[in-house]
């Protein structure tokens, strides 16, 4: 098949690397001269013959919407524009129906695989009318990981589907990984283990907390045991909050993703307020000892 692809950053550019090793003809457009197979957007989709497909891999918010806004005045009827950024579920059907106006589909891929995804594939949710899901299917199946479709693929549901369901898998994915960090963290604070990296390396066959964010901690403690060239500052894309604000809306209790998220915004203070109140609320009324700023 062929593709127009807008946005070859980390995600975008292997993709098209991996699209390209299946057979499949892709016209890439990024602001990087560099890595661009075109010089506009416009340029993009003329060397495309139709009825064409489009699929956006750039930053979600406003980059987007004005991705999808400079297409629906370039894409004719019967169309397809695929967006598989990290966009939050609810602009999706603003897109849908902005695309709509001129007959142009529109289809939302939650996509999950990060840098890894070009030689691994990529687990891919997708949203949309069936119709244009099964036309895509050729590409889909190109970027996911070998073997059976629904082990690397599924149709979630309507438009939005795909980016709900990856909202909720990034959710789980900042609970795993708050787990494993914990568990390094008291490994480390014991005096009774005394080789960490090789106790969490044990834990990669045979165990039940076996899983590939597991191996890629004991790949990061091979080149760091310690972690010692690193800071303790954790930064969140977005949807984790987005799934936080699902769980309240719908009344879902979701204690590890939320202290998983909480957990992430301390580690951006590096004197928290909260427990400054705290130390003078227990001065105040027991008189403990207190630390005093050195400022």
């Amino acid at each position: 098949m062929q593709l127009g692809l807008v946005g070859l950053g980390r995600m975008g550019f292997n993709m098209r690397e991996r699209l390209r090793a299946a057979g499949h003809e892709v016209v890439g457009y990024d602001r990087n001269p560099d890595v661009s197979d075109a010089a506009s957007v416009a340029e993009m989709v003329e060397k495309l013959a139709g009825p064409r497909i489009v699929w956006i891999m750039v930053p979600h918010g406003d980059p987007t919407r004005q991705t999808i806004e400079e297409l629906s005045g370039l894409l004719s009827a019967g169309d397809l524009v695929i967006e598989g950024g990290n966009s939050k579920f609810t602009d999706d059907q603003a897109n849908a129906a902005l695309l709509a106006e001129n007959g142009i589909k529109y289809v939302d891929v939650g996509v999950s695989g990060g840098v890894w995804g070009a030689k691994n594939g990529y687990g891919l949710m997708a949203g949309g009318d069936a119709e244009d899901v099964e036309r895509a299917l050729p590409i889909f199946d190109a970027l996911r990981p070998e073997g059976p479709r629904d082990e690397g693929f599924a149709h979630a549901g309507p438009v939005g589907a795909g980016h709900y369901a990856k909202m909720v898998h990034n959710g789980i994915e900042y609970g795993l990984m708050q787990a494993y960090a914990e568990g390094f963290e008291l490994l480390a604070a014991s005096d009774v283990v005394t080789d960490v990296p090789a106790t969490i390396k044990a834990w990669s066959k045979g165990t039940v907390v076996r899983s590939w964010l597991l191996d890629l901690l004991v790949r990061a403690l091979d080149e760091d045991p310690e972690l010692s060239e690193l800071r303790g500052y954790v930064q969140d894309s977005g949807e984790g909050r987005w799934t936080i604000e699902e769980a309240i809306n719908n009344a879902v209790p979701a204690p590890v993703m939320t202290a998983a998220l909480y957990a992430r915004f301390a580690s951006r203070q590096e004197d928290s307020p909260a427990m400054k109140a705290v130390s003078a609320l227990r001065n105040q009324f027991g008189g403990h000892a207190v630390q005093k700023s050195e400022g």
